[in-house]
């Protein structure tokens, strides 16, 4: 792991109304400084959309305490996962995000670089990002909790450290 985060471009999706239409999106690269330079940033990154532990309790724990996060001094807070940006969307769609920003990282590059990319080609995903969570300040990694058995292939899905109870109680301490 870096002592800063990965510097790519993330290919992403913005509404923009003067597109008109049913599909009022336009593409929009974000850069990694965009997200963290110059803010105190959350960012959790989980395996897939809409899979079981992600869509019941990670995802949803976070925007649960979402505003208890930001009144840590957080300017905003992340859900990163080896997936497209229509995904990304589609699912924060369907669980009502209202607060969290979804991160496509389809191509895998700021997973990779942040050494999280693992195989999971047992569950026949291919390549997804191991779970955990990280706070960021100004593109330096402060504290990073990983799930534990960080594995190609792992048989089960770690989940313990990465959540949001823990994070916020790292904030607050």
């Amino acid at each position: 792991m870096t002592s800063n985060v990965p510097n790519i471009v993330f290919k992403t999706r913005v509404r923009d109304e003067s597109i008109g239409g049913d599909n009022p999106f336009r593409w929009q690269d974000v850069s990694s400084d965009d997200i963290f330079k110059g803010k105190k940033v959350v960012l959790f990154s989980l395996p897939g959309a809409y899979t079981p532990t992600c869509s019941s309790t990670h995802l949803p724990g976070y925007e649960a305490k979402y505003q208890d996060i930001i009144d840590q001094g957080v300017d905003d807070v992340y859900c990163l996962s080896v997936n497209d940006a229509f995904t990304m969307f589609q699912w924060s769609k369907h669980l009502g995000i209202e607060h969290v920003k979804m991160l496509p990282d389809g191509n895998g590059d700021f997973t990779r670089l942040m050494g999280m990319l693992v195989k999971k080609e047992n569950l026949g995903f291919g390549y997804r990002s191991w779970r955990y969570s990280m706070l960021v300040e100004d593109g330096k990694i402060v504290k990073l909790f990983s799930e534990p058995g960080f594995s190609d292939n792992c048989p089960d899905d770690p989940f313990t450290v990465s959540d949001a109870d823990t994070m916020l109680d790292y904030l607050k301490s």
